[in-house]
């Protein structure tokens, strides 16, 4: 499968399937029938155990490793732009009605934070639902996003939504995916000194930012596309994560036949033997650190950096670099610089082919950071087998500073809280 072959998978637009969701009112009325329905009742069955369970972290044993992050300002010109952030929130708070301010603010330790999901179905309705929202509060939330991430980070993300009202346009329901079907809340009182954050969620589009002082925190992010490209339309051009996924390859690229034979865990996406029961998840596929998932224990697997040449660590950082793009310019060498120190405890693991016209799922994974990207099969496309023109990536922080939560835990106690 290539990038332009997802016209071949497209759902008829007379499939009972598509009917059903186009009697369907809103996102709420959706919400209600996703619950009872065959495919994503089971999912919300599934994942119902995981919501807001106490906050512990990703970890590889279940055990978490203390003084991995510190609240201690980071380098001159490294700093996060807190004072743009403030500015654009306190604007955006100012904005709002007293009914949508009580709505969208939270306190900054609220269990609210990991209520995220990226389905297209709604489960937990934290904040504002910006597609009910005036244009002048849509555009207020994404004035805090253009604040808080890289110019390169917003564009992506803002190319993300396209891409859902496209693939809602082409299916006939834009009132189920269209390009504001996310929730926006902010978690804490914006400040230059103390915790606050906010974060976006909704289909194929999550960020969960903190910042306190000079420090950022952009995890858990979940970024996602089906499928990756417009070929038609006003945004005709659009095309996202082609690049990253020939990164990806470019590492494999480095490798030994016996580090490959390593770092290679499964042969095949779906079908290989080796892989045990549930391994493959019917929703999340392969990829481990999604929705709900900030207390899973993923071992280590693969290949250690350590192991591997200059040359295939090279390829590690060009593609880390390129997966948390959508940090601004100084945090985002914080967290590059933080993710190589560790590259002696860092594991590159795939499954799938490793020609360059296979589909994959690739893992790094460390004590500060878990990465993965995956190809997956159709949701609003009918492939059966995971395809090239639909992925989604994930980055989180283990070890307890998902959301901020470890610095946030540091600042309190150090204000005696």
């Amino acid at each position: 499968m290539t990038e332009s072959e997802f016209r071949s998978y497209l759902i008829p637009y007379d499939d009972a399937r598509l009917q059903g969701i186009r009697k369907i009112k809103d996102a709420y009325e959706y919400r209600e029938a996703a619950k009872v329905d065959g495919f994503t009742g089971q999912l919300i069955k599934g994942w119902t155990p995981l919501y807001f369970n106490d906050f512990v972290g990703v970890t590889n044993d279940g055990n978490v490793i203390d003084n991995l992050y510190s609240l201690e300002a980071v380098p001159a010109g490294d700093e996060a732009p807190t004072a743009s952030m403030v500015e654009a929130a306190n604007a955006f708070l100012a904005s709002l009605t007293d009914e949508q301010r009580a709505k969208v603010q939270y306190e900054v330790t609220a269990k609210e934070w990991q209520g995220w999901a990226n389905p297209e179905f709604m489960q937990h309705d934290i904040g504002l639902r910006m597609e009910f929202e005036p244009d002048s509060t849509k555009a207020g939330a994404l004035a805090v996003l253009a604040a808080s991430l890289s110019p390169q980070g917003y564009a992506f993300a803002r190319d993300l939504m396209k891409i859902n009202a496209f693939l809602g346009g082409i299916n006939g329901i834009p009132h189920i995916m269209n390009e504001f079907s996310y929730n926006f809340a902010i978690y804490g009182v914006p400040s230059l000194t103390a915790p606050w954050g906010w974060h976006w969620y909704g289909h194929h589009v999550v960020f969960n930012c903190l910042v306190v002082g000079t420090q950022m925190i952009i995890t858990p992010v979940f970024l996602a596309a089906e499928p990756d490209l417009i070929d038609d339309g006003p945004e005709k051009g659009v095309v996202v994560f082609a690049g990253r996924i020939e990164l990806g390859h470019k590492i494999m690229d480095e490798l030994t036949e016996a580090q490959r034979a390593k770092a290679v865990i499964y042969d095949d996406m779906m079908n290989d033997p080796r892989m045990p029961e549930g391994r493959y998840h019917p929703g999340d596929g392969l990829h481990l650190g999604g929705a709900f998932q900030d207390n899973r224990v993923i071992p280590y697997e693969g290949v250690r950096l350590d192991e591997v040449s200059a040359e295939a660590r090279s390829a590690v950082s060009a593609f880390v670099s390129d997966f948390i793009a959508y940090l601004p310019e100084g945090p985002r060498r914080v967290r590059q610089r933080e993710i190589e120190a560790h590259y002696d405890q860092t594991y590159f693991s795939w499954i799938g082919g490793t020609e360059r016209e296979d589909v994959y799922y690739l893992r790094i994974q460390s004590p500060v950071v878990l990465i993965e990207i995956d190809h997956h099969c159709g949701v609003f496309l009918n492939n059966d087998h995971p395809g090239r023109f639909h992925m989604h990536t994930v980055v989180r922080t283990p070890n307890g500073n998902d959301y901020g939560k470890a610095l946030v835990k540091q600042y309190f106690e150090k204000e005696g809280k």
